[in-house]
């Protein structure tokens, strides 16, 4: 009898050996999910909402298993916010260590389009990470922040560089900046400074003229070309009579600029101010930076051709084709040809729709 008790007792300890092996085993080196995903723990979130999104995008396998491992890790007291991806291949207990360690997966940070209000490039910010629009904005107006790399809230568009970044999801604004400026920097080169020196302008002034190059067009190749009207204008002493920084006095609220409008009392409004205007009229890209750098000044061949106000193009207008590009004219009175052949084919397009409307009545 004492024989088949000693016996049964190394069978229990036997199998609970074994159990305890197992779930060893099952927690640590085994994967505990069907599927890959993506979750976002946000800092309000208790430990079991997080786990239901666990198990809800990741399929898990065992349950008991993954609440023995973060009961084990603790990870109710020290989980972190973030953007986490969990393969089918992980663990239980590696998926506690990346909560409670904040291993995260970076996200993608898209700075693109029409970036020329503060307000606009804040909500863009926000809508992909972490951060809320309040506080994005309030960096970006941020004097003592900006100085830190430079910049100031009046010209804080040129810090910006139009992109696609891998962050942080819990990115804060220091981290966004610096980020920027990395990129900002990697821009400018040896050669292209060597370029801006050339222009005798400084970095920010051709941020500034490339803001205003980025406000006129969106077709690239086109951008060398309006870069050149400008550096034209600006080396003879020709205002630059830029629409878009007309635009920028109203916070691009005009619809239409109309003559009244080109009276503004501003800086930034270069009709009443011969040169550039105090800063940036919206982010600039690296195509509208390097345009400025590279510009087509429009003068053909011969001596002084790569030179501004050699000759070159000192006007433009959109072509009556409505393709989004324009014609370039080295006279007024080439330009208002121009602008008569547009003004003819808007007033033709407006009479076949005004025909086809009454048409349809």
């Amino acid at each position: 009898m004492k024989k088949y008790k000693i016996g049964l007792g190394l069978l229990i300890l036997a199998v609970l050996c074994g159990l305890l092996a197992w779930n060893w085993l099952r927690d640590n080196k085994l994967p505990n999910f069907t599927k890959s995903s993506e979750i976002y723990v946000y800092p309000d979130m208790g430990l079991d909402e997080v786990v239901d999104r666990i198990v809800d995008k990741c399929g898990v396998i065992s349950r008991k298993s993954l609440d023995r491992s973060f009961k084990a890790k603790e990870v109710a007291a020290h989980f972190k916010p973030g953007h986490y991806w969990i393969s089918h291949g992980n663990s239980s207990v590696y998926v506690a260590r990346m909560l409670n360690n904040g291993w995260q997966s970076p996200v993608k940070l898209t700075l693109a389009g029409n970036l020329r209000l503060k307000d606009n490039i804040a909500a863009k910010i926000a809508s992909q990470l972490l951060l809320d629009s309040a506080s994005v904005l309030a960096a970006l107006n941020d004097r003592e922040l900006l100085g830190r790399y430079g910049f100031t809230p009046s010209n804080v568009f040129s810090l910006l560089v139009p992109d696609t970044y891998d962050v942080y999801w819990t990115a804060s604004m220091e981290d966004i900046l610096a980020k920027q400026k990395e990129a900002l920097d990697a821009f400018w080169t040896d050669a292209n400074d060597a370029k801006a020196k050339e222009l005798r302008m400084s970095r920010q002034q051709v941020s500034t003229l490339a803001s205003i190059v980025r406000a006129e067009t969106n077709y690239e190749p086109e951008m060398p070309l309006v870069a050149g009207v400008y550096l034209n204008r600006l080396k003879i002493g020709m205002p630059l009579q830029a629409d878009p920084t007309v635009a920028y006095c109203y916070d691009y609220k005009l619809n239409r600029i109309l003559k009244t409008h080109l009276e503004v009392d501003s800086p930034y409004n270069t009709y009443v101010h011969t040169g550039l205007p105090p800063g940036p009229i919206c982010v600039p890209t690296r195509a509208a930076l390097q345009a400025v750098l590279d510009a087509d000044y429009g003068a053909g061949a011969g001596p002084g051709a790569g030179e501004p106000g050699s000759g070159g193009n000192l006007y433009f207008c959109a072509n009556p084709d409505f393709s989004g590009t324009h014609a370039f004219a080295k006279t007024l009175t080439q330009h208002n040809a121009n602008a008569a052949a547009f003004q003819r084919e808007l007033n033709r397009r407006a009479a076949e729709k005004r025909r086809q409307a009454n048409g349809k009545q």
